[in-house]
């Protein structure tokens, strides 16, 4: 094994004594740090916790998926580290400022003031370091650590690549997706808005009914697939609402790929298939809360149309309508 890496490192012209001279320093940084102990930055929560509370400080508020994503854990471990916090009182689960119903993670008061602690540690940790080097190599540490961390980022996206990580989009219909989307939506949707039985099933048979034209040419559905699941979908529609224009129906992630850009993959896929087709607009309902999705959607040109509350999702609800129209 040894041979084989240094060939590579032969190869790639890096000299094998710098490679041992990283991992030396950033096995003292590890130390130095704190992160072989059971809590960090002076508080008493685990170095998972800590980096929870700095990406909800980071955010404002975020909702639980998106913290899964942040850190890389299992959805299972935030679920219980999220719950030890609201126990603790650091955070709490509040309302989207649109709807009441749509949770999302913020800090309290309290987290606000712990967070407030834990930059002072981390400052003053980075004070008592830089002030024992020149300002040359002050620079020189900034610049590099910037470059290294890029770097681990890079590998850590290249190596979901090769293990079968990677979500690939997936024209047409396939077996399992009418279920699939109908899954996604009540998982969605029960959870953060409490719909139910009747909403699921108006999704199933709306999907259904669709699958039966994908023949005709102006309508076209997406699905991304990870390790041969589907994890998320969108659909044009360039039927059902006459005057050529185009109803994008169906767009729904699964938790474990939001905030991963897969989104906006299947809405570029969507749009351009609405511009090849040289639809009149683009017509969306979706429901008051969703600020990601909404501001997805205005960063592909749509625009909000109109709103109504009413009760034909089996919920009361406010519905709105955003709107593109061809450039």
């Amino acid at each position: 094994m040894l041979q084989l890496v240094m060939q590579v490192l032969s190869k790639m012209s890096i000299n094998p004594s710098l490679i041992e001279e990283i991992r030396a320093a950033s096995r003292t940084m590890v130390r130095e740090l704190g992160f072989m102990k059971p809590t960090l930055a002076g508080t008493r929560y685990s170095p998972s916790a800590v980096h929870a509370l700095l990406e909800i400080d980071m955010h404002g508020a975020m909702p639980a998926a998106q913290l899964v994503q942040a850190l890389g854990l299992e959805k299972s471990s935030v679920s219980r580290m999220a719950g030890k916090l609201i126990e603790a009182g650091e955070i709490e689960e509040t309302a989207a400022l649109d709807d009441g119903r749509f949770k999302q993670l913020a800090l309290t008061a309290q987290g606000k003031r712990t967070i407030a602690e834990i930059h002072a540690h981390g400052q003053q940790q980075v004070i008592s370091a830089l002030k024992r080097l020149n300002p040359e190599q002050q620079s020189l540490v900034a610049q590099g650590m910037g470059f290294y961390a890029g770097a681990l980022k890079q590998r850590h996206l290249q190596s979901d690549e090769t293990s079968g990580n990677t979500i690939e989009i997936h024209t047409g219909y396939r077996p399992g997706l009418v279920g699939r989307i109908a899954q996604m939506h009540a998982d969605f949707y029960s959870r953060h808005w409490d719909f139910g039985q009747f909403f699921e099933s108006k999704v199933a048979a709306g999907a259904a009914e669709f699958m039966g034209r994908l023949h005709q040419p102006v309508n076209q559905i997406w699905s991304a697939i990870q390790n041969g699941r589907i994890v998320g979908s969108i659909a044009i529609d360039g039927q059902d609402l006459g005057s050529n224009e185009a109803h994008l129906r169906w767009f729904i992630l699964d938790d474990g790929c939001r905030g991963t850009g897969v989104g906006r993959q299947l809405l570029a896929n969507a749009i351009a298939f609405c511009d090849e087709h040289n639809f009149s607009a683009t017509q969306l309902w979706t429901f008051k809360g969703l600020d990601a999705a909404r501001r997805l959607y205005e960063s592909f040109g749509f625009e909000l149309t109109w709103e109504d509350t009413g009760s034909q999702w089996g919920y009361p609800v406010t519905e709105q309508r955003f709107t593109r129209k061809p450039t």
